[in-house]
């Protein structure tokens, strides 16, 4: 008999049972939450069931028991935008926003994404495979337990490969689960050598990554001055036909049209959308392709305004949420914070945060079969939260709620 563990003694359950697909519009609202008298019967590393008590106990004689005294049990978060290798934070960009420069000014000053560039090709891959390591932990001590992780700070052939390996070699060893996206088209080099540089990554790159089975999907920074439109569908055509799902960085600080490019290619998602119009959340919505909000590079870079959420879940776009971990624009990695900028900005009732956060989150990785929910046959992954009502959550915020986070039936994180 494969081990079992019974989880009971939760004031509430989440379990995000539902159709089995993405959710969308007012779905997002059902996080079918069970009561006091419940429980969640692990079994081989996978959810055996999640229903009252009295009838799991029958299918758990053998069990070991964890006995939860209170708190919200939840699935474990599925971050679906991070930039997680890079070599040290951005200080000075930091200390230049505050003196009042936007984010292309400070650019300008420091370098912005090339400062990271420098740093990560200088490092070797043990020390970049510590310092995710470390951060690996963070994740799992704020309840995340799957991430999609994106390279994007090599920029050339050697170091987005390195990158890669360096992703691969971490979520191998795991618990945290890491989804790698190859993000070579993050910015092209200085000095205007555009075009050479597209044809690197198609001619070149592109066929090294997929050789080496090194990404899932390909993301490009589809914005004024990063990569057009034409250079955009390009690229991501060049990966859809080496394998890779596409994904972009789409209307994060202009309107420029990437969000028709992500429904017109399929992709699995567009990520950002802070100047969508409504015409391309009706294009998104029609694809099937989700949107990806990253609220909290919104607070970070002091923006006046936020990712549509609200306009996006009424078109019936398939709304997640994502850290967007990275050292320019966004240093957190607890999506606790981002449920609740997207509470209090974007107004999202507290509901659809938790299913953006989770189940919409697998299903934008490819995943949603597997993670996300609670329900019998998926990966046991979950978060236990020092809460009474899960609505405590985004609402007692700048705070890590986490007391406990389970990855494929193991205890991976108590808090002490």
């Amino acid at each position: 008999m494969k081990n079992q563990l019974l989880i009971v003694g939760a004031s509430q359950i989440l379990t995000l049972q539902g159709p089995g697909r993405v959710r969308r519009g007012p779905e997002m609202r059902r996080l079918s939450i069970l009561g006091p008298n419940a429980a969640v019967l692990i079994e081989g590393g996978l959810i055996a069931a999640a229903g009252a008590y009295r009838q799991i106990r029958r299918m758990a004689r053998r069990a070991r028991v964890l006995e939860l005294q209170g708190g919200v049990l939840m699935p474990g978060f599925v971050d679906a935008h991070t930039h997680p290798v890079f070599a040290g934070p951005r200080l000075r960009d930091f200390s230049l926003r505050t003196s009042g420069l936007g984010y292309r000014a400070v650019s300008r000053r420091t370098g912005g994404i090339w400062s990271t560039v420098g740093g990560v090709r200088r490092a070797e891959p043990g020390q970049l495979a510590e310092l995710l390591g470390q951060r690996a932990r963070l994740f799992l001590e704020a309840g995340t337990t799957t991430i999609e992780a994106k390279s994007g700070y090599g920029l050339d052939l050697e170091n987005e490969l390195k990158i890669l390996e360096v992703i691969g070699r971490v979520g191998r060893r795991g618990p945290l689960e890491i989804i790698p996206t190859f993000l070579g088209a993050h910015a092209p080099p200085p000095g205007g050598h555009r075009q050479a540089y597209v044809r690197l990554l198609i001619e070149k790159m592109i066929p090294a990554v997929c050789g080496k089975k090194l990404a899932r999907f390909i993301d490009v920074f589809c914005e004024r001055g990063y990569f057009s439109v034409k250079e955009s569908e390009k690229i991501l055509r060049a990966g859809l036909a080496a394998g890779l799902a596409p994904r972009l960085h789409a209307e994060q600080l202009s309107r420029l049209g990437g969000a028709r490019l992500a429904a017109k290619l399929g992709a699995a998602s567009a990520d950002h959308l802070d100047h969508a119009a409504p015409g391309d959340m009706t294009a998104l919505s029609r694809a099937g392709t989700a949107a990806v909000l990253a609220p909290a590079s919104n607070y970070f870079l002091g923006a006046r305004s936020w990712p549509p959420a609200r306009a996006l879940i009424d078109a019936g776009v398939p709304v997640c949420l994502a850290s967007d971990f990275n050292p320019g624009s966004a240093p957190v990695w607890n999506m606790q914070f981002v449920m609740s900028v997207a509470c209090t900005q974007m107004r999202m009732s507290p509901e659809e945060a938790v299913t953006a956060a989770t189940v919409n989150g697998a299903y934008c990785l490819g995943e949603g079969r597997r993670l996300g929910s609670l329900e019998p046959g998926k990966q046991a992954d979950l978060a236990h939260m020092d809460v009474d009502d899960y609505r405590e959550i985004p609402y007692y915020f700048g705070v890590n709620h986490c007391r406990m986070t389970i990855k494929r039936g193991n205890i991976v994180y108590i808090k002490r």
